[in-house]
């Protein structure tokens, strides 16, 4: 028996967050009963129903991120839903490891979807004194889940050394002005001038938790174009 884990489990005990059955964050019973998005739009007018999240043809020259594939709903009729409930244990309860949860919630949506398999796999940076404060990278431990699993008997790459986060940012979700979370993300990120060859001609799945506007993959898809990524699609859980 472990012995640790046999404390832990009697000073703070594990329940699902949505039946409350001991043993487990969120059971599968309760995973079933998760309302995916069935109908994605463009991700930057927001208008037009496109497959897979891709952008609109009027859109298409404005941005350099290929699409947005976004899993599931933030609110549902202006309520919080379970996904997003699970997001906020996960990242501010640091429970880590409702990032397996939330990495089968991404690759349900993947797999249903109609977009290319991607070569490589990068997560959103952390900027290092956000990840001491956190403890682990949730964009990162999601990535390795879709590494590891979406494609059954081979891995995905996995590079969470490419993208760096340049400056500290405040969170998009406290920033309320829409131009003011551009401007936030601006220039935030840069690429790793020795691990760029590892870009060029790929096509890439930037994975994120949660996007707002959109701004930090965006700002995130146009320093992998301009090293040579030939498609970014950005995947995420859910968008404000």
């Amino acid at each position: 028996m472990d012995i640790k884990k046999f404390i832990l489990d009697m000073v703070f005990p594990i329940y699902c967050i949505s039946c409350h059955q001991e043993g487990v964050w969120f059971c599968d019973k309760c995973f079933q009963k998760l309302i995916f998005k069935t109908e994605q739009t463009c991700p930057i007018c927001k208008k037009i129903i496109v497959p897979n999240g891709e952008i609109c043809f009027d859109c298409k020259y404005q941005n350099n991120i290929d699409g947005i594939l976004v899993s599931s709903f933030y609110r549902k009729k202006k309520e919080k839903t379970m996904v997003a409930k699970l997001i906020h244990y996960y990242k501010y309860r640091f429970i880590s490891s409702i990032g397996q949860i939330l990495g089968k919630v991404l690759e349900k949506s993947i797999l249903n979807s109609t977009l290319p398999l991607p070569e490589i796999i990068i997560p959103v940076p952390l900027h290092p004194r956000r990840l001491r404060w956190r403890g682990f990278n949730q964009s990162a431990i999601l990535a390795h889940y879709l590494g590891e699993n979406l494609t059954p008997g081979f891995s995905i790459p996995v590079y969470s050394d490419i993208l760096a986060r340049n400056r500290y940012t405040q969170p998009q979700m406290e920033i309320k002005d829409k131009q003011k979370r551009v401007i936030n993300a601006q220039n935030a990120f840069s690429l790793n001038p020795k691990e760029n060859s590892k870009i060029k001609g790929k096509t890439i799945f930037l994975v994120d938790d949660i996007a707002t506007t959109g701004s930090t993959l965006f700002e995130c898809a146009r320093v992998l174009k301009e090293g040579g990524a030939k498609k970014v699609y950005g995947v995420v859980l859910a968008r404000q």
